[in-house]
């Protein structure tokens, strides 16, 4: 006998939420892809700075561990650390030291890419959830 399975309602609308996919997670998967950059970014580097790497590693799991939680489960909070990690990449190389290398370049251009991708899904997310489906339909309109 198949023992009684337990929260069968609860179990199926988890499965439902996970499986259900919305638009902006295209962005969630574009800062996935940064996240791989970042994290291979020591190894594209020969004569990396030790910080440079340790801050390009720590960033990129970071983000990829914020893009995922953001694909399976999305929750605004998971935005808004993407947003301070990408600023964080931005201001890194003078705050620790690794500024006019390679490196602060790669961190700069990285940090931008990851803080427009999570000010644009905050942005997407205010637009859905503030001015409601009749403002969206409108804009598809036009």
């Amino acid at each position: 006998m198949r023992p009684a399975r337990m929260n069968v309602g609860l179990e199926s609308a988890m499965e439902r939420q996970m499986t259900k996919w919305r638009k902006e997670s295209a962005l969630d998967l574009y800062n996935l892809v940064a996240a791989i950059f970042l994290l291979a970014a020591p190894w594209l580097f020969v004569q990396a700075n030790p910080t440079a790497a340790i801050d390009l590693r720590i960033s990129g799991a970071a983000v990829a561990i914020m893009s995922l939680a953001a694909i399976v489960a999305f929750s605004i909070w998971e935005e808004w650390i993407n947003l301070v990690v990408g600023c964080w990449l931005i201001v890194s190389p003078w705050l620790l030291g690794f500024a006019h290398t390679r490196a602060m370049h790669f961190a700069i251009a990285a940090g931008a890419v990851v803080a427009f991708m999570a000010l644009l899904e905050l942005w997407l997310e205010y637009e859905k959830t503030h001015l409601g489906p009749a403002a969206s339909q409108a804009a598809e309109r036009q």
